[in-house]
């Protein structure tokens, strides 16, 4: 029984590790900042995350990966699997200001990364291209099925929501606007109608 709740209360620390790393990114978050969000002491941190700050950096990148494996089944299960993506994407305009100011970890993961942390940089690509392989297949059988007309060949439309994913993160930091952003959304969608 010891275990369990040893688990249990990484897993929540790791949770509220991610909303500090999300908001001030990775190199701005310090470990005061770490110890304030969870409630833990460094020296708990540290015995729980022998690699410190970065080992629950990507812990909390991970759990964002087990985010998209829940969406991945639903995709998988779904019977309008392109409308679920759209919705998606529309549902990002409705979202409330803290979460447009926040973007996304991935993407502010990479952009912050780059010629900084190449194991963290490529930790982001991998899981954004994950995603876009992910909208590839589920486009490509939407093209063979026929409930996808467009011919653009599916991996450049998996590319395209992806600079879509990537763009509206920075839109709805500039535009926090849900008409500005679901015009905007939805004029970016038009390619998989």
């Amino acid at each position: 029984m010891k275990g369990r709740p040893h688990i249990y209360k990484n897993q929540e620390l790791i949770l509220k590790a991610q909303e500090v790393f999300w908001e001030k990114g990775y190199s701005a978050t310090s470990l005061s900042d770490l110890s304030k969000a969870t409630g833990a002491g460094a020296g708990s941190l540290y015995n729980s995350f022998k690699g410190g700050k970065k080992e629950l950096f990507k812990k909390a990148l991970a759990q964002r990966r087990e985010d998209f494996k829940t969406f991945k089944i639903k995709l998988e299960s779904s019977e309008a699997p392109v409308q679920l993506i759209k919705d998606f994407f529309l549902s990002l305009a409705s979202e409330p200001q803290k979460s447009h100011a926040k973007g996304c970890i991935i993407a502010n993961t990479l952009v912050e990364m780059s010629f900084v942390d190449e194991e963290l940089e490529k930790e982001a690509i991998n899981i954004l291209k994950q995603t876009e392989n992910l909208y590839k297949t589920t486009i490509l059988k939407a093209q063979k099925n026929g409930s996808l007309q467009s011919k653009i060949p599916a991996d450049v439309l998996a590319k395209h929501l992806i600079s879509l994913w990537c763009g509206i993160n920075s839109l709805r930091r500039m535009y926090p606007d849900k008409k500005i952003l679901q015009q905007q959304i939805e004029l970016q969608l038009q390619i998989i109608d």
